[in-house]
């Protein structure tokens, strides 16, 4: 078994597992679309989740065994904005468009936004904050999306919701990191574990949640969007 403890050289090989790992969500992506094309809308963000997990890893290990440094040839960080900007902006749009959330030309119109604004945020150089938090709404549409279509608000809702998210891109107003930021953290992280469970469940639900679960599924989602924002106004008001 290949050895990859930090500092040994005859590591460097099997350290390229990390971008292949990363890169692993191009393929996820491709089937995530391919169950979107067919309007299999729970299959689709099934494979999303698969890729929002494998985010959630490879950049902790990738940190692990100094990657960056060992590996100067491969950007991890270039390869990570591809199939980020794809699963978690891209696609979405793809589905806020294809489906019938909204009728068109509303479907065209917040589907372009969407990977507008997201390619934008994804050139900004300043979006992460000292504390980890992110700067302007952080693109992160699988989430915004999935939970539209699974609480099924009205048309003008979904338009509005959509548009300010686009608007609050460039605004200067804090977003969470689930993980990376500490404060309130030990409220912050089992409640995104929870906001997870619901749409693991609503996945397999077929894309609904009813009664107190779509509640607390709407609590967790506007906890999740708002805490840090609450916490700068904190900060200005102390």
């Amino acid at each position: 078994m290949t050895d990859i403890t930090p500092g040994k050289d005859k590591a460097e090989p099997a350290l390229f597992l990390i971008h292949i790992l990363t890169a692993s969500g191009a393929p996820i992506a491709l089937i995530a679309l391919l169950a979107g094309a067919r309007a299999n809308w729970a299959e689709m963000f099934a494979w999303l989740g698969l890729a929002f997990f494998i985010d959630g890893i490879d950049g902790p290990l990738a940190r692990r065994f100094n990657i960056a440094e060992r590996l100067p040839r491969w950007s991890g960080a270039s390869l990570d904005f591809v199939i980020d900007y794809a699963t978690y902006v891209f696609l979405p749009a793809f589905a806020l468009s294809w489906s019938l959330m909204l009728d068109s030309p509303w479907n065209w119109i917040c589907g372009g936004l969407v990977v507008f604004t997201g390619a934008l945020y994804f050139a900004d150089n300043g979006m992460k904050t000292p504390d980890g938090s992110f700067k302007g709404f952080p693109a992160g549409w699988n989430m915004v999306v999935f939970g539209l279509m699974v609480l099924s608000p009205s048309q003008s809702f979904t338009i509005i919701f959509v548009l300010l998210c686009c608007a609050l891109t460039f605004a200067p107003v804090r977003f969470v990191h689930p993980v990376r930021v500490r404060r309130w953290r030990l409220v912050t992280l089992p409640i995104t574990l929870l906001w997870m469970g619901l749409a693991a469940y609503a996945i397999l639900d077929g894309m609904s949640l009813a009664g107190p679960l779509a509640w607390i599924f709407t609590g967790s989602s506007f906890y999740l969007l708002l805490v840090s924002a609450v916490q700068q106004l904190l900060d200005r008001v102390d």
